[in-house]
C-alpha cells in the first residue's frame, strides 16, 4: 500500500546527537525512508521506526556515494513509492547543504515538503569552544564562507573578508588552509588568531589554536583532517586556552 508522499529536510546538527531539535526527532519517528549524509551521526537512525529504509547517500570530499541529481531523483521516487522521506543532513540543510536544490526539485515534481532547521557547525562549534562569533568592541559581524567552490578555488568573498574585522568561519576548507593563511598574510595580518576544529562536538574532537603565521604547521603537527571548521578573527583569543597556547609559541621562538 502506497503511503502519502512527503519529503522533510531535517538538519541533524554538527555531530552530537543531543544537538538535533525535538522537531527533527519527531520527523525521524514518522519516516518511511531516511536518506542520510556522511556528516550525520548514525546513532540518530535509531529514532526511526523499524520499517524505515535507511539509505546512505553521503558526500565527503571527492568520495560521493551518489551525485546530487541522483539524490534528488531518489528522494522523489521513494516518496512516491514509500511515503515519508526524511532527508537527514549534517548541520543545517540550507548552509552549504544544497537543501534549496532538493526542495526545488521536490516542488517541481509535486511532492509536499517540510523543513526542520538544524544547528549549523558554522555557529555552534565556536560557541562550544567558548568563542563568541561576535563580541562588543571586537567583532560586529561574522562571515560564513565555503572553502570548496564548484570551481575548486577559494571563494572571492574570503579576499574581501580578510580586509575586515569580521569573524570568518570557513567550512569545508581544510585543504585550503595554507592558501587561506597566505591571503591573510598578504593583507598584513600574520598575528591574527585562528582556530581549526575537527569533528566538533564529538568525543574525538580536536582543536588547534594559533595565528595565521603558525596555524598550518600546528594543524599538520596535530594531524588534523576533515571534517574541520576554520575560525578566523580576534574573537578566537577568547578561547580559554588561547593565551597559554600563544605563550608556548612565543617561548618556542625564543629558544
Amino acid at each position: 500500500m502506497n503511503r502519502y508522499p512527503k519529503i522533510t529536510l531535517v538538519g541533524a546538527g554538527p555531530g552530537d546527537t543531543d544537538l538535533i531539535s525535538l522537531k527533527g526527532l519527531k520527523a525521524l519517528s514518522k519516516a518511511d525512508v531516511i536518506l542520510y549524509d556522511a556528516l550525520v551521526n548514525e546513532e540518530l537512525l535509531d529514532y526511526a521506526p523499524e520499517h524505515a529504509l535507511r539509505i546512505f547517500v553521503g558526500k565527503r570530499a571527492s568520495h560521493h556515494a551518489f551525485s546530487q541529481s541522483e539524490i534528488n531523483k531518489m528522494m522523489v521516487e521513494l516518496a512516491q513509492t514509500n511515503g515519508h522521506v526524511v532527508r537527514l543532513k549534517g548541520g543545517d540543510p540550507f548552509v552549504f547543504g544544497r537543501g534549496g536544490e532538493e526542495l526545488a526539485f521536490a516542488a517541481e515534481n509535486g511532492i509536499p515538503t517540510a523543513v526542520v532547521p538544524g544547528i549549523s557547525s558554522a555557529i555552534s562549534l565556536a560557541g562550544l569552544q567558548g568563542v563568541p562569533l561576535t563580541h562588543r568592541g571586537v567583532s560586529e559581524s561574522f562571515w560564513v564562507i565555503t572553502g570548496a567552490t564548484s570551481a575548486g578555488t577559494i571563494s572571492k568573498d574570503l579576499y574581501a573578508a580578510a580586509h575586515t574585522d569580521a569573524t570568518v568561519v570557513v567550512l569545508m576548507g581544510l585543504n585550503k588552509l595554507a592558501e587561506i593563511a597566505h591571503i591573510y598574510q598578504g593583507v598584513g595580518r600574520p598575528k591574527l588568531p585562528i582556530a581549526v576544529i575537527q569533528n566538533g562536538s564529538l568525543p574525538n574532537e580536536k582543536v588547534v589554536l594559533g595565528t595565521i603565521d603558525t596555524i598550518v604547521d600546528r594543524a599538520e603537527q596535530q594531524q588534523i583532517s576533515s571534517p574541520a571548521v576554520i575560525i578566523i578573527g580576534e574573537v578566537v583569543a577568547k578561547h580559554p586556552n588561547f593565551a597559554s597556547e600563544r605563550q608556548q609559541e612565543e617561548t618556542a621562538l625564543t629558544l
